[in-house]
């Protein structure tokens, strides 16, 4: 898993996707902690059109760009629908944070090529 861990965080472009409604959500941390890290990101959910200035799509398959990793901060039931959307956006890299994975999810990236970290915090992985 560290070497996997070390992989995806050599990537450019990240998709958070999550809840963003306040500065003590994981998803906002996580998301200014890539920003500020230099990563480009690409904050989802449904119901925001921006995050601190930075433009918020409805679903993966709405960013204008193919991201390098998506990271889940959702639940299970989401997480499940997202990686569905990573397969058809061509995302090859999903990162479900604690609390996000499912064994339908972690089992539907293996079968479709999609390389997968859970039960680990991005927040707490190697820099």
């Amino acid at each position: 898993m560290q070497d996997l861990v070390q992989e995806f965080l050599k990537q450019k472009k990240f998709a958070v996707a999550g809840s963003f409604r306040n500065k003590d959500k994981f998803a906002y941390k996580i998301l200014m902690a890539l920003k500020e890290k230099g990563y480009e990101v690409y904050p989802v959910n449904p119901r925001l059109k921006e995050v601190e200035g930075i433009a918020c799509y409805a679903s993966v398959k709405d960013i204008p760009v193919v991201c390098d990793v998506a990271d889940l901060v959702t639940p299970p039931e989401a997480t499940e629908k997202i990686v569905r959307q990573c397969k058809e956006k061509g995302i090859k890299r999903v990162w479900m944070q604690p609390g996000a994975q499912s064994e339908e999810a972690v089992k539907y990236c293996r079968e479709n090529g999609i390389a997968v970290v859970y039960n680990l915090c991005i927040m707490m992985g190697p820099r």
